[in-house]
């Protein structure tokens, strides 16, 4: 596995089975990590139903880490009624740092995005216009540019502190 791209489901706060046909994991509201239907291990080389398809152009390699959340987001003024929560957030970040140390996978713009910056990336790709992770409700001074960075650097945090256990 090369990269981590975090998502968000754009549902409610608890995952469903068709949302877990296209991720690796997804973090419910309370923080608890549920499984989708594919290993990581499914997408080193993506065939025909065989694989979490949560990144159009961006599969291959990849482990979609996605937190349920955000229905009915249009902006950061108008969020809808189911707000990324500030311990799904945490759990998520956590969750990024272990999956990173045991795929030995840098904590970098290129290794570790959004699915907002893969498609800004990626413009080729059906990702491209994206708008997930643009806005984080807990920390909503972070904007839409900065969110892959914040979520970044809270994911290395989370590695320094498994690090001094």
């Amino acid at each position: 596995m090369k990269r981590i791209i975090i998502h968000w489901t754009a549902g409610g706060y608890y995952p469903t089975a068709g949302e877990k046909k296209y991720y690796h994991f997804l973090v419910d509201k309370d923080g608890k990590i549920h499984k989708g239907l594919f290993e990581p291990q499914d997408n080193i080389r993506c065939t025909a139903g065989g694989y979490a398809a949560h990144t159009g152009g961006g599969n291959t390699g990849s482990i979609g880490i996605a937190m349920c959340a955000m229905r009915g987001f249009k902006n950061s003024g108008e969020i809808g009624n189911y707000p990324i929560t500030p311990v799904q957030f945490e759990s998520a970040m956590k969750l990024c740092a272990e999956l990173a140390q045991q795929y030995n996978i840098p904590v970098v713009p290129a290794n570790v995005m959004s699915h907002y910056e893969f498609g800004i990336k990626n413009p080729n790709t059906t990702s491209s216009g994206k708008i997930d992770v643009t806005y984080i409700p807990p920390y909503p001074w972070v904007g839409k540019n900065e969110a892959g960075s914040f979520m970044r650097s809270k994911i290395k945090w989370y590695i320094s502190k498994a690090k001094e256990v």
